[in-house]
């Protein structure tokens, strides 16, 4: 049996070998793909789009840079940060096909076609050299990760240096009265949507669990340090809720 066979991880609130659980992530993304847009929308009251503008705000795409978006799904940053950016490429890259045929299909996809690919890959062993991108991006995708400091292992390695890595994550609100009113809504509210919308109860229940499971911002950030990365820091949005890191290969 190998050590990956032996080693557990978490998946939600659920105990699992890690060998499982790329699998069941692909499973919930693969099933909710179709309709993952549109949760996005209601799950957040559409607040993930001014997030994944905050991101842009912050990261100032400029004309000529190559991104490597990962678990970068139906194409939602990688369209930003083209729009940005003008002149560049971005690589989508997902570890679920669906997530990504989906995002073809988006008339972004098609009028931005010169300048995106679309790669079936995985963040913890991507498919690409080093050195290779002057930005890595990962939103709401690192969580879901067997193993995250691997994930920003390789975020380090395939960037060049002086590229910068961001992360977008939901994450823990320093508030406890705050943070209890907002895990009422989350575990009472979204599995329901997620029900009445995808008719899938179950893979929205683990997004909810997930998120409780991931590491604090700061927690967050010294992973980021121990990856290598440089003038790491992070922001909070919207209390919390979510929170947007940045280091630099330097």
């Amino acid at each position: 049996m190998s050590q990956a066979d032996q080693t557990t991880t978490h998946f939600g609130f659920e105990t699992v070998p890690e060998a499982e659980k790329a699998g069941r992530v692909q499973g919930v993304f693969g099933s909710v793909a179709s309709k993952y847009d549109i949760m996005n929308d209601v799950m957040s009251m559409g607040i993930h789009r001014i997030w994944k503008d905050a991101m842009m705000d912050w990261l100032a795409p400029r004309p000529g840079q190559k991104l490597l978006d990962v678990a970068g799904g139906t194409g939602d940053i990688s369209f930003r940060f083209l729009d940005r950016a003008g002149a560049g490429h971005a690589t989508v890259c997902d570890l679920t096909e669906p997530m990504l045929v989906e995002g073809r299909k988006r008339a972004e996809a098609d009028k931005m076609a010169d300048q995106l690919d679309w790669v079936v890959g995985d963040a913890m062993a991507l498919p690409f050299e080093d050195n290779t991108f002057d930005v890595y991006t990962i939103s709401f995708g690192i969580r879901n990760v067997t193993r995250p400091q691997e994930a920003l292992n390789e975020a380090y390695r395939v960037l060049k240096p002086g590229g910068r890595l961001m992360v977008l994550e939901f994450s823990q609100i320093p508030n406890d009265m705050m943070q209890k009113a907002y895990d009422l809504y989350s575990f009472n509210v979204i599995p329901r949507m997620g029900q009445a919308i995808a008719n899938d109860r179950d893979s929205y229940q683990y997004l909810v669990e997930s998120i409780r499971k991931f590491p604090d911002q700061d927690t967050f950030l010294a992973m980021l340090r121990k990856a290598g990365f440089e003038n790491a820091k992070y922001r909070n949005l919207t209390m919390g809720i979510a929170a947007l890191h940045s280091g630099w290969k330097l």
